[in-house]
């Protein structure tokens, strides 16, 4: 009975390891499963037909906690790599002895997904958009806290670089209090006062550190002695924006909605997505739940007074943000009702006849479907016959 090689697979926390022990060095295969869509992209691309596609619908929904979107079958498994390569969202890790490898990239030079992903730094505002439409938190918004979002953040006159200037007229001061009573940034520093002059003496000491040039000063000053004048050199916050390459989808909402154009993000699927609403049995909202890039959504209900005799959609999608993973199509409980249709893969390095083999596959047009031949908790997508 051979002793090698020996297989495993276990849960630790939220990561599912295949393992395989060979004589010589140990292999592992780690499925995130809470990064993991269920797009079953991985399952398509396996060349050893080791992964297939779970109960993704009930995963991703929270509705069972005993599965995973993607199932791998470790002894099926080669640990080659390309299932790691060709998932778009990173949710699987291979190692090599405790190393992050990819042989199959190493030894054929198997291409990789062509991240355009760039943010222009010149027109960059550092806003918090982008921040907070990603729906991967894909965004590295490194710019400091201010008193605007948390108390113990920094004081918003810090935001700007500026020089402000501060004059008081001497002639016209009287020393009143008002301004360093009004502001932190002045104080009204007075001499004793003393019979022999019989008057009130001193100086406004003024903090630039502490001036942020509102005018109150100048506008409370009831002699109009103070001068206050602001140049802003830089409208800009320190710091910068970036976009995690591990983390993204390229579902473009950043780069949509960026007020100043400074994001540039290029999908990495191209194709076609259609939604039947008509098929569609309202009340689900399976796909509007898992979509990875929000992209799917139930239509706002338009007044009675507007409808004219149009039937109601139930379901839509803006394709603007569809990244084209096929979660929905896994997902989705009844028939026909979404189809998909991949018709190109942006990549970069050498197009191998096995990556040749792959896209063929993931470019053959899927739909959701109902079928009871596969086993329990898999799933397995409706090829779409093509119209002569």
């Amino acid at each position: 009975m051979a002793l090698f090689p020996k297989f495993s697979k276990r849960r630790e926390g939220v990561n599912v390891i295949m393992e395989q022990k060979l004589l010589q060095n140990t292999n592992n295969l780690i499925l995130n499963s809470e990064t993991c869509t269920g797009c079953g992209i991985c399952a398509e691309a396996c060349p050893e037909d080791a992964i297939t596609i779970g109960a993704v619908g009930a995963v991703r929904r929270g509705a069972i906690d005993y599965a995973e979107p993607v199932n791998i079958d470790e002894v099926k498994c080669s640990y080659c790599g390309v299932c790691v390569i060709m998932c778009p969202f990173n949710a699987l890790t291979l190692k090599i002895d405790g190393e992050e490898r990819l042989p199959i990239h190493e030894k054929e030079g198997f291409p990789m997904y062509d991240m355009v992903t760039k943010v222009d730094d010149e027109k960059c505002v550092r806003c918090t958009i982008c921040e907070d439409v990603c729906p991967r938190d894909a965004i590295d918004r490194n710019v400091a806290e201010f008193e605007g979002t948390d108390e113990a953040g920094k004081q918003r006159q810090e935001a700007l670089t500026a020089t402000t200037k501060f004059v008081v007229d001497d002639e016209k001061c009287t020393y009143c209090g008002i301004c360093g009573a009004l502001c932190p940034a002045i104080e009204v520093s007075r001499k004793p006062f003393s019979a022999e002059s019989g008057n009130v003496e001193g100086e406004v000491v003024w903090d630039e550190k502490l001036c942020d040039a509102c005018q109150v000063c100048v506008e409370a000053c009831p002699e109009d002695a103070i001068t206050v004048e602001r140049e802003v050199t830089s409208s800009k916050l320190d710091g910068s924006v970036e976009i995690m390459d591990e983390n993204c989808c390229t579902c473009r909402w950043c780069a949509i909605n960026c007020p100043t154009e400074a994001i540039t993000v290029e999908k990495i699927f191209e194709g076609d997505i259609e939604f039947d609403a008509e098929k569609c049995p309202s009340g689900c909202s399976t796909c509007v739940e898992i979509c990875p890039a929000n992209a799917i959504y139930l239509p706002s209900p338009l007044p009675a007074g507007e409808m004219k005799g149009a039937i109601e959609e139930k379901i839509a999608v803006n394709k603007d943000f569809c990244i084209l993973c096929g979660a929905c199509v896994n997902a989705c409980p009844g028939e026909d009702i979404i189809t998909l249709k991949r018709t190109g893969i942006r990549i970069k390095g050498k197009e191998t006849d096995l990556f040749n083999r792959i896209k063929e596959k993931l470019c053959t047009p899927r739909t959701s479907r109902v079928k009871e031949a596969v086993p329990p908790g898999e799933v397995e997508l409706k090829v779409v016959e093509e119209k002569a």
